[in-house]
């Protein structure tokens, strides 16, 4: 007698059916992914002898056994059943993790999760194994999908490829992250969009390759934000058809009679109203020698406006000249050459870039309407979005020429003979008026350029070792990519342009920028969206930080806190002045940050308050650094300062990093030489910012929820054998 009724001949036997299925289960080596499949015939998340049972029971005949839908329960069902058997993988929710678009690096942590790629290059797929074990050795598809929004993507989860060659098929890493970055084809993926020089997509890890985002998928740009931006060159011209107004008189009565020339430069073709940028040149410089960046900026949607400037008398006159034709050309553009501007400027988004006393003026202006001790009927402070100085002066100090809380960018040249940035005079160091900003900040440091560089026609003034200098062609295209990164930054909250700010030169540059040009960034976002460790301007001592918390220091040797002030009119190192080429400060300010140097395995050490420790909300760890000019261990090996940054919790569980990882470290000094013995001008701060979410990349155990120490290593195994460091605001970041 049978245990079951006999099967139809027409159908394979139970045992028959049940060794196949064992073979499957078998050739199965990447884990299910589906909900509990068909077969859970009781509902207790698994696959076993109770359900074989209710199937056996029902055999022969319609029930809830019948797990293909013939109306017959049979051997077809029983090898589904045992297909499945065993308990129901635990269905993973669709993974926003946020990070996938990578690039790829030769030390830990083997990837760094970027946004920005520049469209002569490749996007990198990181998937860490560690993370995601369970996509661990899948095989996969890999979609790039126009941007979604939240939204979009919860009403069609459809994979489109934005790539003619559509999805790529991708082998999940099986163990570990290190040289298995893999390659995306980025093979007719298109760059920007409109004014947009950045065009964004999501990336998709289709596990289970359904076509669809589905249970078990990984995405990056799960949110309204995309996974990546893919970016054309920013130095180069926009999208946009160009024109220009040589000469246009503003014939206004509070305007000096022979400051009242503008040139205007506009897009024929770009939707809707524009932008104004207004240029202020320096003293001796023209007003018709900015072109470059006039027609750039107007390529990419910009009204710009360059104007005759005051100079001569001083920086208040060049700052009401600016203020002056400012107003003339809102209250007068829509009647210019017959009316070509009418209806195509914004006034509620101004920007003011400045050269030279220009510079200063553009600062100084923002602190009047910021005052109230200037005032329009066309444009107040709320109006001017920006202010961007290139290589200004110092004449009036901290009280007026001050870019107070307005998002500001400074842009030099190290080989300034003109504004030098030199120990003897606060009025020639440019980087006075960066340290006074409170809103967002970004400095574009250009070895090799000199002062008349960034405009067209200036007398050489080149003030570098021979061999050094870079020239006006490759400085302009350094000055066309930083400046439209800026404001395509501030202006339009372009995020795909940050990185352009803050990102090692080495790893991000725009692609028109020559790479034998040495850049050094700094970018400092304002607070409420960042946490300070220690920006060193309170607690004084060394031992204690700004937020309270203690830091030690071991093996270092000369550490101090100071105001960033070379102590005496000379750049020749003494140990009597650690501030030795600090020129970020006038005599009576307060911009602060530490110094110390080594010569052997050593370290510096930040408690983390328990109010900062959490930093799971955290996106980057930041600091600015420098290192110190024409000390003995900065000349003894010239090159980039390497050295390890490490996070500890709470349970003493470590995460390293080396700051070179990241495609550069801390810039040597330009070897620029005067104002006392040796080679090396003013110290070079830049920011070092890393995304903590690289941090979690190989596993391990480590709380970012509390954190309770950062330290900064140095020599031996964690960096460069000897070095001398200025470091400040090392801080918390929130994006």
């Amino acid at each position: 007698m049978h245990a079951f009724p006999r099967p139809d001949r027409s159908r394979q036997s139970a045992r028959g059916v049940f060794r196949a299925a064992v073979a499957v289960v078998w050739a199965l080596a990447a884990p299910a992914f589906a909900s509990c499949p068909p077969g859970n015939l009781d509902g207790n998340d698994a696959i076993d002898g109770a359900d074989l049972g209710l199937m056996l029971a029902q055999w022969g005949g319609p029930g809830s056994g019948d797990l293909n839908g013939d109306n017959s329960v049979d051997g077809l069902d029983l090898g589904l059943l045992l297909s499945a058997w065993g308990p129901c993988p635990v269905t993973p929710p669709i993974q926003p993790s946020g990070e996938l678009a990578a690039v790829a690096l030769a030390s830990y942590p083997w990837a760094s999760w970027v946004d920005t790629f520049n469209s002569d290059g490749g996007v990198g797929l990181a998937i860490d194994p560690l993370q995601h074990p369970a996509a661990a050795g899948r095989p996969a598809l890999a979609w790039v999908v126009e941007n979604r929004s939240a939204a979009q993507w919860a009403s069609n989860a459809t994979l489109v490829d934005a790539r003619p060659a559509g999805a790529q098929a991708v082998t999940v890493p099986a163990s570990t992250l290190q040289g298995n970055v893999i390659a995306l084809n980025v093979a007719g993926l298109v760059a920007g969009s409109g004014d947009a020089p950045a065009r964004g997509y999501d990336l998709v890890v289709d596990l289970d390759a359904s076509g669809t985002l589905s249970p078990g998928d990984i995405i990056d740009g799960g949110g309204d934000a995309p996974g990546f931006w893919w970016t054309r060159d920013i130095a180069a011209a926009g999208p946009y058809s160009t024109a220009s107004i040589a000469s246009y008189d503003v014939n206004d009565a509070d305007i000096t009679d022979t400051m009242e020339l503008e040139r205007i430069y506009y897009p024929t073709n770009a939707p809707g109203a524009r932008p104004i940028v207004v240029i202020s040149h320096g003293n001796g410089h023209q007003y018709t020698w900015y072109d470059y960046l006039g027609t750039h900026l107007a390529s990419w949607g910009y009204v710009v406006m360059s104007h005759q400037n005051d100079t001569v008398p001083g920086i208040e006159t060049a700052t009401t000249t600016t203020l002056e034709h400012t107003e003339s050309f809102i209250a007068q553009h829509a009647a210019i050459s017959g009316g070509v501007l009418a209806g195509k400027v914004d006034v509620t988004r101004i920007a003011w870039i400045g050269h030279s006393r220009g510079g200063e003026g553009v600062a100084r202006g923002y602190d009047r309407l910021f005052d109230g001790t200037f005032t329009s009927p066309s444009y107040g402070l709320a109006n001017v979005k920006c202010v961007i100085s290139i290589a200004p002066t110092d004449f009036l100090g901290a009280a007026s020429a001050n870019p107070q809380d307005v998002p500001y960018m400074l842009l030099y040249g190290s080989a300034d003979g003109d504004v030098c940035g030199c120990p003897d005079s606060d009025i020639a160091d440019s980087f006075n008026l960066f340290e006074r900003a409170r809103g967002i900040r970004h400095s574009c440091y250009v070895q090799g350029a000199d002062h008349n560089d960034f405009n067209c026609c200036g007398f050489n003034d080149f003030a570098g070792p021979a061999g050094t200098a870079i020239g006006t062609a490759a400085a302009q295209q350094v000055t066309k990519g930083a400046v439209l990164a800026m404001l395509r930054r501030v202006l339009a909250d372009d995020r795909a342009m940050e990185e352009f700010l803050w990102r090692q030169n080495e790893s991000l540059r725009p692609i028109g920028q020559p790479s034998t040009v040495t850049v050094t960034r700094e970018w400092k976002t304002v607070g409420g969206i960042a946490a300070e460790i220690d920006d060193l301007q309170a607690n004084t001592a060394t031992g204690l930080s700004s937020s309270g918390a203690a830091v030690t220091a071991a093996g270092v040797a000369n550490w101090v806190e100071a105001v960033q002030n070379d102590g005496n009119t000379s750049f020749t190192w003494l140990s009597s002045d650690p501030m030795n080429g600090a020129v970020r400060a006038r005599s009576g300010e307060s911009t602060r940050a530490m110094l110390f140097d080594w010569t052997g395995p050593s370290s510096i050490e930040w408690a983390v308050p328990a109010s900062l420790a959490d930093l799971t909300g955290r996106r980057y760890l930041s600091f600015r650094a420098a290192q110190g000019t024409r000390h003995p261990n900065t000349t003894s090996a010239l090159g980039d300062l390497d050295f390890t940054v490490s996070l500890r919790d709470a349970g003493g569980n470590e995460r390293n990093v080396r700051i070179g990882a990241f495609g550069g470290g801390i810039e040597e000094p330009y070897q620029r030489t005067g104002f006392g013995t040796g080679a090396g001008w003013q110290n070079e701060m830049e920011t070092v910012r890393i995304k903590l979410a690289d941090l979690r990349s190989g596993g391990g155990t480590f709380d970012f929820s509390n954190v309770a120490a950062v330290t900064l290593r140095f020599g031996g195994a964690n960096g460069s054998a000897a070095g001398r460091l200025v470091v400040d605001d090392l801080r918390l970041e929130n994006e």
